[in-house]
């Protein structure tokens, strides 16, 4: 192959990779924040819902009971491994099992063994439930999750209305007792707590995407559990807390594609001259041998 041939060859990659860089720099992202809706609730409802509090600490020194009846303080929970903090009421007869249950069914759909990489606090915040009842809960969604020893890493508890009262203004889970009906109205969500105790995220529903849920364990163990893959994913994926789902970053998207883009490249270029200098060394060996 001639120099000639192999010069244009090197220049049009040089001016692809160019092309590429300056694409990249070009490229933006729209940052917009679409504002909330109005608020149509009825008046009775109004003082219903979650208010996000990152990073906020859960106290650990509050005092409920396990499943067991054993007084436990939510400090006992800490310092092990990232946990997921969930509040329902165990006699609830539409919400909080559909909750639990679809909590269940997303954490069955993830590599991460409940006990092992992180724990489940279930706390009723009707405070007239017994650990009787929070037993009877524990036995049946640890069997709908399936994995060995989950019991060991899922927690049912219940407390005293001081206790519930604290950790609900804490976490901002805002609730409303109905005499009428003797039934809680109140929202749906999971927080992914920290080792530590801190709130890492929300997550919305009764309903978790397995994806949003593995990178919110990861985020809140400070990578100490997943993968290389999970650390790309976070790259390209961001938090949203106005949905507390993870949504995909176009501009880091376009980042790691040109950086593929220009490795490959890069690499054909190499692989290109390499070949090129072998050629020459054999002509140059075809000649000394012809002399």
């Amino acid at each position: 192959m001639s120099s000639q041939k192999h010069n244009s060859i090197y220049s049009a990659g040089a001016l692809l990779i160019l092309a590429l860089l300056v694409g990249h720099a070009s490229a933006q992202m729209n940052n917009g924040i679409m504002s909330p809706p109005a608020n149509t609730r009825p008046p009775r409802l109004e003082n219903v819902g979650i208010e996000q509090r990152l990073d906020a600490q859960v106290p650990p020194n509050l005092t409920f009971r396990d499943e067991t009846g054993k007084n436990v303080k939510l400090g006992d929970y800490f310092n092990r491994k990232p946990m997921i903090l969930n509040l329902v009421y165990y006699n609830c007869t539409m919400l909080c099992g559909q909750e639990l249950a679809g909590l269940a069914s997303a954490m069955r759909l993830i590599k991460f063994d409940l006990g092992k990489q992180f724990d489940v606090i279930t706390v009723s915040f009707d405070p007239r439930e017994t650990p009787e009842i929070a037993a009877a809960k524990k036995q049946d969604y640890v069997g709908r999750y399936g994995r060995r020893n989950a019991a060991s890493g899922w927690h049912f508890l219940t407390g005293s209305p001081e206790s519930i009262n604290a950790l609900t203004k804490a976490v901002g889970f805002q609730y409303h007792f109905d005499e009428k009906t003797n039934q809680f109205a109140h929202a749906t969500a999971i927080m992914v707590l920290t080792p530590q105790g801190h709130i890492s995220r929300y997550l919305y529903g009764v309903d978790f995407p397995p994806k949003d849920l593995r990178l919110s364990l990861v985020e809140a163990s400070q990578a100490r559990i997943g993968n290389a893959v999970d650390a790309v994913l976070l790259f390209c994926y961001h938090y949203d807390p106005q949905t507390g789902k993870y949504g995909a970053m176009v501009a880091n998207i376009l980042r790691l594609a040109a950086a593929a883009t220009i490795l490959l490249i890069g690499g054909l270029l190499l692989i290109l001259w390499r070949l090129d200098r072998a050629a020459i060394r054999k002509r140059e060996t075809k000649t000394r041998y012809a002399q």
